[in-house]
């Protein structure tokens, strides 16, 4: 079984494919970065909220941050007309665990309609079919009830409610943490 980090996967299903971001997703990443309501629930250290060229951003997401296996991000594209909806993304990787944390960001134009949760579905998916991976985890601020329904919805337990965690802010972050 490979590791998660062997390789860019490409993963499909018949609505979405999570795939490698290319600069022509670049225009629409920089968009969302920089929309207050995307990000409210988010940590302010995110990676694309760090660049002001995400032409960068891609390449560094794809150079030294996915070989010293700090990150993996993948574009969530639409099936039907490839349109670029948000980011999945793989963090926190621990081998000697096959354990890591999950996140997603989607262009609100794309709220409310199950990307997020077949976006969820086919990252767990992959990396219990396809991965070494055993445990995955994923932190939501307790005030983010929509991501929280998500990971329910794929099968996530909520084992820790209202933990402080830094995410950038000037007060810690109270955060619900989840696992499958």
């Amino acid at each position: 079984m490979k590791k998660l980090f062997d390789e860019i996967p490409v993963i499909e299903s018949d609505q979405l494919i999570l795939s490698k971001l290319t600069d022509a997703d670049a225009p629409l990443i920089k968009e969302m970065s920089q929309n207050k309501r995307i990000y409210r629930y988010e940590p302010t250290f995110l990676f694309e909220r760090q660049y002001t060229d995400m032409h960068q951003m891609i390449r560094d997401v794809y150079g030294e941050i996915f070989e010293t296996k700090q990150n993996l991000i993948l574009g969530i594209h639409s099936i039907d007309d490839h349109q670029f909806c948000g980011l999945a993304e793989f963090y926190g990787y621990k081998e000697s665990l096959h354990k890591v944390c999950v996140g997603y960001r989607l262009r609100e134009s794309y709220w409310k309609k199950g990307i997020a949760t077949q976006a969820g579905w086919l990252m767990m998916d992959y990396l219990l079919n396809s991965t070494d991976v055993e445990i995955i985890t994923a932190s939501t601020m307790i005030e983010n009830r929509a991501s929280a329904h998500v990971l329910i919805k794929n099968g996530f337990t909520l084992v820790n409610s209202a933990v402080p965690e830094d995410w950038g802010y000037a007060q810690p972050t109270l955060a619900d943490k989840w696992i499958l």
